[in-house]
């Protein structure tokens, strides 16, 4: 038995009030949501997505680092498990759907085939993976990274927040270190459905996109030294200002990305300025560059291009630079088998469908290295993305999860 030719589809109304139900934990101050990693908001959040899948019948596994595993069992016990998910971690100004509609969308899935009584060859795990935001604990993607061997556990429990605090002892804080060994887990298969976070779906009026690559990125971490000194008694000519050192080097990447269009993007997003006073010239600023593209040729190219001009540019003002790469990953093309498949169940379904690149990092990203690996992505309101006011539809969150539906059944094999 096939699901090709069904029209099974999901209970919008039921994943909608899922979403909303978790956006009550953690709220934020304009309509969005304030739950970032390993806070109490967190932990709550954790709870919640727990209580509703042990209320589906899966059974919950947690690793060394925090990542969440509700099974669903399959048919054969020696088929190694499809896994969907995303994370439910989110920025300090983050929306209600990013990551959330990935775990919620699976979860509802599970959901819908419990209702029609479908059962599958493979088991079914639905994931929730600790940190992806990043936003706290630098770099993003850190517990899949772990569990796909990009990084240490040690290293991991060792990042620091900006009040000094220490991803491992957070995580046992909040009481969700698991027992699992991270990355022990073997896979067939994993989907993750995502909001776009970009303006293509909706401005095209596509119900789908078919993730086909991931962008690569690389974060460079600049200090720039100068001089601290009185703004007002310190002349012109004499100032060592870190500040200038910044603005020059934030109009640099801005024209580094513009040369490689299209798909190449590049923007300083984190800034600390010290001693950050009115009146003080700044004697050190700290900031992270953020250049992407799906082709590890331009990345390269900029960056050649960024270490070439950023030094010259801070010596002629009498400032020095220092840089440091702290979070990279090579751009991922995902399986073209799990790609047709989605394809198709948008086909079946009736939804429009595009080919797009995501624009943005994701946990599949890291787990392509492990199995296959594909995404569905959904429009959001105008591309906003990572800020409270962050939009989707219950009709395109709905005709995500049907395409998720359909696609994990595919793959998982339906059994009579």
């Amino acid at each position: 038995m096939t699901i090709a030719g069904q029209n099974i589809r999901i209970d919008k109304d039921r994943l909608w009030d899922s979403l909303m139900e978790m956006a009550k934990i953690g709220p934020g101050i304009a309509g969005g949501n304030n739950r970032q990693t390993l806070t109490d908001e967190d932990a709550e959040g954790r709870a919640l997505f727990q209580t509703w899948c042990e209320a589906a019948g899966m059974t919950m596994g947690v690793d060394t680092m925090g990542n969440m595993f509700a099974t669903r069992a399959g048919e054969d016990p020696d088929a190694l498990p499809v896994y969907m998910g995303s994370h439910l971690d989110t920025q300090p100004t983050g929306g209600k759907y990013d990551g959330v509609l990935g775990v919620l969308g699976a979860l509802e899935t599970v959901r819908t085939m419990n209702d029609l009584g479908i059962k599958t060859k493979h088991p079914i795990v639905v994931v929730n993976w600790t940190n992806e935001e990043g936003t706290r604990f630098a770099p993003a993607m850190l517990a899949s990274g772990v569990f796909a061997g990009r990084h240490t556990q040690d290293w991991a429990y060792d990042r620091v927040d900006a009040e000094g605090k220490k991803f491992g002892d957070e995580l046992k804080r909040i009481g969700w270190v698991g027992t699992e060994e991270v990355g022990a887990r073997k896979m067939h298969a994993m989907l993750e459905l995502h909001i776009e976070q970009g303006p293509i779906l909706e401005a095209e009026n596509i119900d789908i996109g078919v993730v086909t690559h991931g962008q690569g990125l690389r974060w460079i971490e600049c200090t720039v030294t100068g001089k601290e000194s009185h703004t007002g008694s310190t002349p012109m000519p004499m100032r060592k200002n870190a500040g200038r050192g910044l603005a020059r080097i934030t109009e640099l990447v801005h024209e580094i990305a513009m040369k490689h269009q299209p798909n190449a993007v590049g923007a300083i997003g984190h800034v600390d300025v010290y001693p950050n006073s009115r009146n003080i010239i700044p004697g050190k600023v700290v900031f992270t560059i953020d250049f992407r593209s799906h082709l590890p040729e331009v990345i390269d190219a900029m960056l050649e291009e960024f270490y070439e001009k950023a030094p010259k540019l801070c010596e002629e003002i009498e400032v020095s630079l220092e840089t440091e790469v702290v979070g990279q990953f090579e751009p991922p093309a995902f399986d073209t088998a799990l790609l047709d498949n989605i394809r198709a169940a948008a086909d079946e379904l009736g939804y429009s469908k595009m080919d797009i690149v995501s624009g943005a990092g994701h946990d599949a990203c890291w787990v392509n290295d492990l199995c296959p690996t594909a995404m569905i992505m959904c429009p959001c309101v105008d591309g906003l993305s990572h800020n409270e006011a962050e939009e989707i539809s219950p009709e395109w969150a709905g005709a995500g999860t049907d395409v998720l539906l359909h696609a994990v059944l595919e793959t998982a094999q339906i059994v009579e």
